[in-house]
């Protein structure tokens, strides 16, 4: 036992350290949005010319748009079918999930309608036939980035390919198998993408603000700040409401019992680091095993509450900063585009900006040239969205467990009193071979 976890233990901290590469990424954003801010306010005629940068990062996303939704809508669907094959708790977490996911996209719009962000920038129409007025050589690097590929075409070619493999049965399995492995493919081509959007922000946003001045960088501040509050609200009277009435948890001590997670979510700006602690710490505060099982994976999919949210607000904030706003049905259009396409945005880098990008190419092409803007504010933003989807899974978890009664009560209020500590040494060891030590240990403590 003592060897297990001393190697875990020394295992774990080359992970750490690999994850620190993100960290590179963030600080360089951070320093390119910085440099373009100024560069746009000292010196407006030379950012407005760096915006082939911008725009040269907008084309690789482009390219991805297509692959990525591909990819992850086939396998979402196979993942769909998977879950509603459980059953009781299958139906259900499915259920919550995309009424949740309704509601939070729902929600984004509201305060998007509501906040009217980036309105007044007047920036220029994206344009994909107009030749930029640059010189031979930008437009040769530009030209060697392909053309992007029709959203709606592809989205309806993965549904139908979706269901024609759940049709096939253990037949379409390989075939699943084969592109879950170009699903890999595809992310890891996104995520080396995504280490030049220093340069792409760095020209987004010098651009912007060279044309606009300071009202660009006032804009993209008080998108940030509308965001957090959002998420913040959600997680507190939406998310929290729910998990009173129903569970009589409180949401508070929840978020204390997950602090240590919060801290990795936030150190990462991903929600799929904390996954395997979150599936241990739910077993441990009370849900039975099959309902974590089903849930917390499935909820990793399907249940992107701060994405969801995000998704709706960037989109209206591209389309108030064009000068082109959205009016009801193209947003409820958007809505309903943004409900199956953020399926494919789960805890890849880069992933949930190729889905905006699509949303935006499906439903008004001429706003991709906003993009480049998000880009420089994307990496600020994505805490929350992180935050906001690791509680919203961890609550949809407690809220299933309670429906289908397979939860213990006592063991929640004693575990969120404190009495009952969750075992660091235990969750490092490796959780799935501690499992029946973890269970006798509950018996004891129980006891």
């Amino acid at each position: 036992m003592a060897s297990q976890r001393g190697e875990s233990l020394e295992t774990a901290t080359p992970r750490r350290k690999g994850l620190d590469k993100s960290h590179y990424l963030y600080i360089a954003v951070i320093a390119a949005v910085i440099l373009g801010a100024l560069v746009g306010l000292i010196f407006p005629e030379v950012g407005k010319s760096l915006k082939p940068l911008g725009d040269g990062f907008v084309k690789l996303i482009k390219m991805m748009i297509a692959p990525v939704i591909f990819c992850t809508i086939v396998l979402g669907i196979g993942s769909i079918a998977k879950a509603a094959t459980v059953g009781k708790v299958g139906g259900l977490a499915l259920g919550y999930f995309i009424i949740m996911s309704t509601f939070a996209l729902a929600i984004g719009l509201v305060v998007g309608n509501l906040i009217h962000p980036g309105e007044g920038l007047k920036l220029t129409p994206y344009d994909p036939n107009k030749k930029a007025a640059t010189d031979s050589t930008v437009d040769f690097l530009l030209g060697i980035i392909p053309g992007d590929i029709p959203v709606l075409p592809t989205l309806l070619a993965a549904i139908l390919v979706g269901f024609a493999l759940q049709k096939m049965g253990a037949q379409g399995a390989p075939i699943l198998k084969a592109i879950g492995h170009g699903q890999a493919l595809v992310f890891r081509i996104l995520i080396m993408i995504m280490w030049l959007a220093p340069v792409g922000a760095f020209g987004a946003i010098a651009a912007v603000v060279g044309a606009t001045g300071v009202q660009a960088i006032v804009s993209m501040f008080t998108l940030m700040v509308a965001f957090y509050i959002t998420c913040a609200l959600f997680i507190v009277v939406i998310l929290g409401g729910l998990l009173q009435v129903v569970a009589g948890v409180n949401i508070f001590k929840l978020m204390k019992y997950l602090a240590r997670e919060y801290l990795i979510i936030f150190s990462t700006s991903s929600s799929e680091a904390a996954l395997p602690r979150l599936i241990a710490k739910m077993e441990h505060l009370g849900v039975s095993k099959p309902v974590v099982g089903v849930t917390v994976p499935t909820g990793y999919s399907f249940n992107l509450d701060g994405t969801a949210i995000y998704l709706t607000m960037a989109s209206l904030f591209v389309a108030n900063a064009m000068g082109t706003p959205l009016d009801l049905g193209a947003q409820i259009s958007l809505l309903v585009f943004m409900i199956i396409a953020s399926k494919g945005a789960a805890g890849v880098t880069g992933a949930g900006l190729a889905t905006l990008a699509a949303g935006l190419q499906a439903h008004r092409p001429e706003l991709l040239g906003g993009v480049g803007m998000i880009v420089g504010i994307d990496r600020f933003m994505s805490e929350a969205r992180a935050l906001t989807n690791f509680t919203g899974n961890a609550v949809a978890t407690v809220l299933v467990g309670t429906w289908v009664k397979e939860i213990d009560g006592g063991q929640v209020s004693r575990v969120l009193s404190g009495e009952v500590p969750f075992d660091e040494q235990t969750m490092i060891a490796g959780h799935g071979e501690m499992a029946p030590k973890e269970e006798g240990a509950r018996e004891a403590a129980k006891a």
